[in-house]
């Protein structure tokens, strides 16, 4: 049982018994809980996670009206969900020290202080350079959030169930995408442009209340940082940030006319490899790149991030073609929904069933589901609509849900099992991996749909000659409509080429994209075959350590 001490400032308010101990650095120890103050923990920690996903995927999902309510280009206004992810993917890297140091209640009270006056300061400038600040920022409060969060959930679970709740906390922010689809898009129209930040700043006021109303117990503070810290976080931020603008913006700006990509790419490169060169060769480095370069946590990288460019099927495929074939976000207001309650079942099934000796099976299972799932969808025609969707969709929003806390925690296993100090290499390396990982697999999948287009295109358009009776038939069908407004019969002709040339390219888009789902349901497929061979392999050696400790214990309690 924990004691408790006087401290002006709450931290050492607790003394924590030896067993309630946090085996992970910086974060506060797991002293017993009255019901109601687990309740309250958990509903703070739902607050704070989804307040961190929440405001990126509410401006992914309306990036079209922000366009028009910043009088931007559709290139510059992919800047803002971009710049996010620059600041986040490498937030990790000092926030766990940072607690470590100074202490969660500081931590917390700053990056939500912090989070809310650059919001509000947005209000009151309207500007393409303050939409970006305000996007830099929240990747890194999304990361301090997501952080408090996961450790407000823990507070909330018994010892006996908190692997569940590590694996809820994990899934949480899964929601978040689904969640801002079902918002009313009005909401969010040109001349309302600041309803999406005030809703960002009303979420943030609460977490803020929250936090300092139901504080977390405290965290032992040490010294961590060291001055080589100071020069390799910035190369190592730098790289990724680089990277993270080159994946970004690729497919936006395309990959060979943009004269910056280049450069940002090499530069990316040199970045990182100078960052983990120093690395390597520190006694006590923030990142262990020998620990990361080993074969477990490779392939542990592999596969999340192959599993995250799958999982892009929902936002690149299913998305864009209803989008091609006409489908707006009102259309698929319900086929969100049905993705949204697929999601929540995903999380709840991940972590009522998890087992800790076998956690690649709902990894092999998520990626079975999103191979059939993208199978379904891989014959679509023009006369596809979101109802067509629904089973596709749900199987894709329940693998993603269910996948993710299993990964986290075959990573956290490896960490822990070589001591501590690993931890921040490992939540740097699963940021890194969720982060590039949908990155990339965005860049790569709506790249690869952007290649097949051309070449559906093409194979379509070679077969459409004016000599050809049915083609000639069908251009004076697509004029007939304009024989009320267009007197002149040149025009008339011309216009019916233009339709019929317009339909040719929503037929090229439409192939395109089930390529695209049968690119997925193979990858899906590979990385099942691959992944199955050494998640049984580690099934069989943690059976194997279990027996021989069920057989010590035995011996020593005979």
């Amino acid at each position: 049982m924990a004691t408790n001490t006087a401290s002006d400032d709450g931290e050492g308010a607790w003394q924590p018994a030896p067993h309630e101990r946090s085996p992970i650095p910086g974060s506060p120890p797991t002293p017993w809980h009255p019901p109601r103050r687990r309740a309250a923990y958990a509903a703070v920690a739902t607050l704070v996670v989804m307040a961190g996903a929440l405001g990126n995927a509410i401006v992914t999902a309306n990036l079209t009206n922000l366009q028009g309510s910043l009088g931007l280009y559709s290139a510059e206004i992919q800047w803002l969900p971009t710049v996010y992810v620059m600041t986040n993917v490498s937030a990790n890297l000092v926030l766990i020290k940072f607690r470590q140091q100074f202490g969660i209640r500081l931590f917390t009270q700053i990056f939500l202080a912090g989070f809310v006056a650059v919001t509000a300061g947005h209000l009151f400038v309207h500007s393409f350079t303050s939409a970006i600040v305000v996007r830099a920022f929240s990747g890194i409060a999304a990361a301090a959030l997501s952080t408090v969060g996961f450790l407000y959930m823990i507070q909330a679970w018994p010892a006996e169930h908190r692997l569940k709740g590590i694996v809820a906390a994990i899934t949480l922010p899964q929601l978040a995408v689904p969640l801002a689809r079902l918002l009313p898009t009005d909401v969010f129209e040109a001349d309302r442009w600041q309803n999406m930040y005030l809703l960002e700043l009303g979420l943030a006021l609460f977490c803020l209340a929250g936090v300092r109303l139901l504080v977390l117990p405290p965290v032992e503070r040490q010294r961590v940082f060291e001055p080589v810290d100071f020069v390799t976080f910035p190369i190592l931020a730098s790289g990724l940030a680089l990277l993270c603008a080159v994946l970004g913006m690729g497919r936006t700006l395309w990959w060979f006319e943009a004269p910056w990509m280049a450069p940002a790419l090499i530069g990316s490169i040199v970045l990182l490899v100078l960052g983990f060169v120093i690395e390597h060769n520190r006694k006590n480095p923030l990142l262990n790149t020998r620990w990361l370069g080993s074969g477990d946590i490779l392939r542990f990288a592999l596969v999340s991030i192959l599993v995250r460019i799958v999982l892009s099927e929902q936002t690149i495929g299913a998305t864009g073609l209803l989008t091609v074939v006409g489908m707006g976000s009102d259309q698929m207001r319900m086929l969100y929904f049905i993705v949204l309650l697929a999601t929540l079942a995903g999380g709840v099934v991940s972590a009522w069933t998890i087992d800790p000796l076998f956690l690649g099976r709902p990894i092999l299972i998520a990626l079975a589901l999103i191979c059939v799932g993208a199978l379904l969808n891989s014959d679509s025609t023009n006369l596809i609509r979101p109802h067509d969707m629904y089973w596709s969709q749900a199987l894709l929003g329940f693998a993603g849900a269910m996948f993710i806390g299993p990964a986290m925690l075959i990573g956290l296993n490896r960490a822990l099992s070589q001591g501590p100090t690993h931890f921040v290499s490992f939540s740097a390396l699963f940021g890194i991996t969720q982060n590039i990982g949908g990155l990339f697999g965005s860049a790569m999948i709506g790249t690869f749909q952007v290649v097949r287009e051309r070449v559906r295109s093409g194979e379509i358009v070679q077969n459409l000659a004016l000599s050809d009776p049915l083609v000639a038939q069908r251009v004076q069908a697509n004029a007939g409509a304009y024989g009320r407004v267009l007197t002149d019969p040149v025009l008339r002709q011309a216009e019916g080429g233009a339709i019929l040339a317009q339909q040719a390219s929503r037929e090229a888009n439409i192939l395109a994209y089930n390529d695209v789902f049968l690119l997925i349901a193979a990858i899906a497929a590979g990385t099942i075959l691959w992944a199955s061979f050494h998640i049984m392999r580690i099934r069989r050696e943690n059976l194997a350590r279990a027996a021989q400790a069920a057989q010590a214990a035995k011996a020593q309690n005979g």
